[in-house]
């Protein structure tokens, strides 16, 4: 309790401001900080103390803040109870105490760029910065930043915690069978309407006076900042194309040992000295630059700066066209939409499968009519079988502008579960369960290890779990 009594009172006087004296004691309903001033006593309820978890405490605010984050994410709060989400917070805070138990860690750079698009976002939806501040009731934009990346942290650690709990929980062939068994036939689940969706891309073609434009302006970037002493972090903050990174100028750290960044632009970070600046270099993303800062140990603290050749309308144009004549093949019989994908596809994941998509869900071929991306199904909803669509304008991370056709290659109407058809998705749900369960049992476990105390009025809620530690 010594650590958690030390930082609740170093909250109480960041929250206070300046006091001689304070200490925390323990009322009837709910821990309140005192703030002694000469030789009066004065109780100031800085902070309600809804929980203790092990060496974390929640706060009514905390509650508050919760509710706040859910209502800028665009989720619906209404039908969210005080006790439901509080119930959440007090997982949370069992998860994060045992992960530091554990010695689970967290990157701190991919948290802060996190938080990063995070309040771009908000702002952009809010109107602005200024705005979001207001709405959170922030005295600055740190202040803020500060508090979104504490709950950004903390969130990261509880999953993390979870995910090492059920990380090695599988489900055998008879284990699948016993779950589907014990199934009531009449309450066996209905899986919807499945779709298997194909497409063909075809990307604009750069100019190669375009491509050396964008290399030679990194040539520059990079003998400016060596030869005349200038700053790589604000070049990065003023022409980078990297929107992860451009607002921090750039920087990232890389691990050798947790694969981060595509193959071509870790070869070339790993293989620099402290201070090297790279010669520029192709990815998927475009052309880059590399200042390596610092090495500790596994992990080296880069910067990079990105630029993409711009596309002229010709090349847009032709890509456009060609895309068009390949439809047109397809739709006279001339090729298979599958042949059609190997011969002329620019998509290197589905090309060689005959331009079929892979659900990054489940990671097989079928599509969920009622859980498909909102844009695909606008895309292939009006489509019948083996029709193609017309060539449609779309864009990704790695291309602003791309082409695509799509077609609709097998339909699998809405059904009961039947063992062997849905064999996979039955797998999906039986292992769901045994997480599930080892999760209860190890929250269950945890609990009565756990120094856990809830105060005041949230006493009176009704939880899943034993927050009260009442023995059967």
């Amino acid at each position: 309790m010594n650590k958690f009594l030390s930082s609740f009172i170093a909250f109480g006087f960041l929250m206070l401001g300046s006091v001689h004296a304070q200490e925390i004691i323990e009322d009837q309903k709910e821990e309140v900080i005192v703030k002694k001033i000469r030789d009066s006593t004065t109780l100031v309820k800085v902070d309600g103390v809804a929980a203790v978890v092990g060496d974390f405490v929640i706060l009514d605010s905390d509650i508050d803040k919760q509710f706040a984050q859910l209502e800028a994410s665009g989720v619906s709060t209404q039908d969210i109870s005080r006790c439901q989400l509080f119930g959440k917070l007090l997982e949370d805070k069992l998860y994060i105490h045992h992960a530091i138990q554990d010695s689970i860690e967290v990157n701190d750079i991919e948290i802060k760029s996190y938080v990063d698009q995070q309040l771009e976002g908000f702002a952009e939806q809010i109107g602005s910065m200024d705005k979001l501040i207001a709405y959170y009731n922030k005295s600055s934009e740190q202040e803020l930043r500060d508090e979104m990346y504490e709950i950004n942290k903390n969130g990261q650690m509880a999953s993390k915690m979870q995910q090492k709990v059920v990380e090695e929980i599988e489900v055998t062939p008879e284990e699948v069978r016993q779950f589907f068994n014990k199934i009531p036939k009449e309450e066996r689940p209905l899986f919807g309407t499945e779709l298997r969706v194909a497409q063909i891309v075809v990307v604009p073609e750069t100019s190669k006076e375009e491509t050396d434009k964008v290399i030679n302006r990194l040539r520059e970037f990079r003998t400016d900042v060596l030869e005349n002493g200038s700053s790589f972090t604000t070049k990065a903050v003023l022409y980078s194309e990297d929107p992860g990174s451009k607002r921090t100028g750039g920087k990232y750290t890389l691990n050798k040992k947790r694969p981060r960044m595509t193959k071509e632009f870790r070869e070339v970070a790993f293989s620099l000295e402290e201070g090297d600046i790279s010669e520029p270099f192709k990815t998927d993303f475009g052309y880059h630059i590399i200042l390596l800062e610092k090495v500790r140990g596994q992990e080296y603290d880069i910067r990079h700066i990105l630029l993409r050749p711009k596309l002229t309308k010709d090349a847009i144009t032709a890509a456009k066209e060609k895309l068009e004549k390949v439809r047109q093949s397809i739709v006279v019989g001339d090729v298979t939409f599958a042949e059609a994908a190997v011969e002329a596809s620019d998509e290197k994941e589905t090309k060689f499968d005959g331009g079929q998509l892979r659900n990054p869900e489940t990671q097989d071929y079928n599509f969920e009519l009622t859980k498909m991306d909102p844009e695909l199904y606008a895309q292939i909803q009006k489509l019948k079988d083996n029709e193609v669509s017309p060539v449609y304008q779309d864009e990704d991370r790695v291309n602003p502008i791309k082409f695509k056709i799509l077609t609709v290659t097998q339909r699998t109407d809405e059904h009961e579960a039947e063992f062997a058809k849905d064999y996979l998705k039955i797998k999906a749900l039986a292992l769901q369960e045994k997480q599930l369960n080892t999760i209860s049992n190890w929250q269950e476990e945890k609990i009565m290890d756990t120094y856990i105390k809830i105060n005041g009025d949230l006493r009176s809620c009704e939880f899943n779990s034993n927050w009260f530690k009442i023995k059967n």
